[in-house]
């Protein structure tokens, strides 16, 4: 590996990339037409992964594509064998041509009507047969490499298909279990596949990160809290996942390695959060790990349901807490009304969660979830990034300095 170099993050964010893109698209048999950079996922020193808006001229017509590289530190490794491994002289990277994903093995069906169709009649995770025709594919996120999530609609009729890993499928599934046995509002199963799918149904309501900006009350502090504490006491026996905020320092290096001027601050900030939080043991309550407003149903002013329970385990409340202020800290695009709002919900929600946990806690820990979050502008290479990257970093700043 080129020792200026060692993640590829260089070589995946310049035009240098373009060779390597040109190459793999003609060993695929196309022609590379245009190209350009849609998201990157860095571990500084250790790896990059980057996925490229492409237009590619096929021998059966020009079409768009999306093309994805990851280079590691340490060369390829094993899940890269399903990739096409290209060597530039100085690294080999793996390269793919979505959704022939490496690592989601599962993506290449759920990204096609023709074959969720196929799916959904073996499964029958719907009222009746279903052509391709009949479905609406919608894909509501994809990280590559870690999971994607697609929408698959029919009429009025909705599962969510959730693309995982295959290290991760069996914990994600018993975990989801876990919760749905013990009446926690849970999506319900409606399939899973041998390739990884997970087939959920679609919950009651509406989502909390929508609900928010309308002119009535989504629903209160105590309802949230009462949601994350109606998880059963086994949650707490399952393997501990560490909470957002021992990762500060890695996340304030991928911001730093982004934008360099915002380095002092960061570690100043990393310092005063790690002292802060060194003498608070890592607690035992059932905790949801990554809880925010995309991941609440309300209706009526009421929780109704809860998503994404992959990261179920022991921590502290005010993990789940902090995260929640956290993203409502730091949505992005809102105009003034829904500015507003928002804040207005933040001001009566946060004396509530102050009553349940250490409120010095609570915005350490938010702040810390704030700079990871820090690192999605630049990642998701957001128009405007580095401006929304210092303001949430100013946001985080600000949460430190209540406290400090």
């Amino acid at each position: 590996m080129p020792a200026s170099d060692p993640d590829g993050s260089v070589l995946l964010t310049s035009d240098d990339v373009g060779a390597l893109l040109a190459a793999a698209v003609q060993h695929a048999g196309g022609t590379l037409v245009s190209w350009a950079l849609d998201h990157v996922d860095a571990n500084p020193a250790q790896s990059t992964t980057a996925t490229y808006s492409a237009l590619v001229d096929w021998p059966y017509g020009r079409r768009e594509e999306l093309l994805g590289v990851s280079a590691r530190a340490s060369g390829p490794a094993d899940t890269d064998t399903a990739a096409e491994i290209f060597a530039d002289g100085q690294r080999e990277v793996a390269v793919w041509i979505y959704p022939q994903d490496p690592d989601l093995p599962g993506l290449a069906r759920a990204a096609y009507a023709e074959s969720m169709a196929e799916v959904a009649n073996s499964h029958h995770v719907f009222s009746r047969p279903v052509q391709p025709d009949d479905l609406n594919l919608q894909m509501i996120g994809y990280r590559p490499r870690r999971r994607a999530v697609v929408r698959v609609g029919l009429g009025d009729q909705v599962v969510y298909v959730k693309v995982l890993r295959a290290r991760l499928f069996d914990d994600v599934l018993a975990r989801h279990r876990l919760l749905e046995q013990a009446g926690v509002p849970v999506a319900e199963v409606a399939a899973t596949t041998d390739d990884h799918l997970l087939i959920l149904r679609e919950l009651p309501g509406q989502p909390l990160a929508r609900a928010i900006f309308g002119t009535t009350e989504p629903c209160t502090a105590e309802g949230l809290i009462e949601l994350l504490d109606s998880m059963p006491a086994s949650v707490a026996r399952l393997e501990r996942r560490p909470p957002w905020s021992d990762a500060v320092r890695h996340y304030a290096r991928m911001v730093s390695a982004a934008m360099p001027s915002l380095e002092p601050k960061l570690n100043r900030l990393v310092d005063l959060i790690g002292q802060g939080l060194a003498p608070i043991p890592p607690g035992n309550e059932p905790t949801h790990g990554d809880f925010h407003e995309g991941q609440v149903h309300v209706a009526g002013g009421r929780v109704c349901g809860l998503l994404d329970t992959d990261t179920v385990g022991p921590g502290r409340r005010a993990d789940d807490l902090a995260c929640l202020v956290a993203h409502l800290s730091t949505i992005q695009r809102m105009n003034a009304s829904q500015e507003a709002r928002v804040h207005q919900l933040i001001r009566r929600w946060v004396p509530v969660f102050d009553t349940r946990v250490d409120p010095a806690e609570l915005r350490l820990r938010s702040a810390a979830v704030i700079i990871s979050l820090a690192t999605g502008p630049f990642r998701g290479q957001e128009p405007d990034w580095e401006r929304e990257t210092a303001t949430m970093i100013g946001s985080a700043e600000a949460l430190v300095r209540q406290v400090s």
